[in-house]
């Protein structure tokens, strides 16, 4: 069972409904671009913040950013300051700067062990040498 009135039709009452349903319409459209464009400027801050590699500049990805975040301090094997391969490059320089500081305190030593053992044999021992 309808009333008259449904099954006749309400004219202006439709034209309303439409316009309401319009403007809801338009409504959530600028709602869903505002939204939108907070997503973007919000995108846009946090690349700004993003930390680059102090040497070469490449930006950090999100998992090195966050390590560099929690991890600020700077060791011999972690340099929070650089990417990935220039931490590596870092590293070999830095593991062949303390092998050649070995190598040049293995020759001190034994130059100092040589001059002692000269010395250890007399005065004999200048005719040896």
């Amino acid at each position: 069972m309808q009333t008259l009135t449904d099954v006749i039709g309400n004219p202006r009452r439709e034209a309303a409904d439409a316009r309401a349903r319009e403007a809801d319409k338009a409504r959530q459209a600028a709602y869903r671009a505002e939204q939108q464009r907070k997503a973007e400027q919000k995108a846009a801050e946090r690349e700004a913040k993003r930390p680059a590699c102090a040497n070469c500049g490449a930006k950090f990805p999100d998992d090195r950013w966050k390590a560099a975040r929690d991890y600020p301090k700077a060791t011999s094997r972690w340099h929070p300051t650089l990417c990935e391969e220039c931490e590596s490059h870092a590293r070999v320089a830095a593991l062949q700067a303390e092998q050649a500081e070995r190598e040049r305190r293995d020759q001190e030593e034994a130059a100092a062990d040589a001059e002692a053992a000269r010395r250890a044999g007399g005065w004999l021992a200048w005719f040896r040498t």
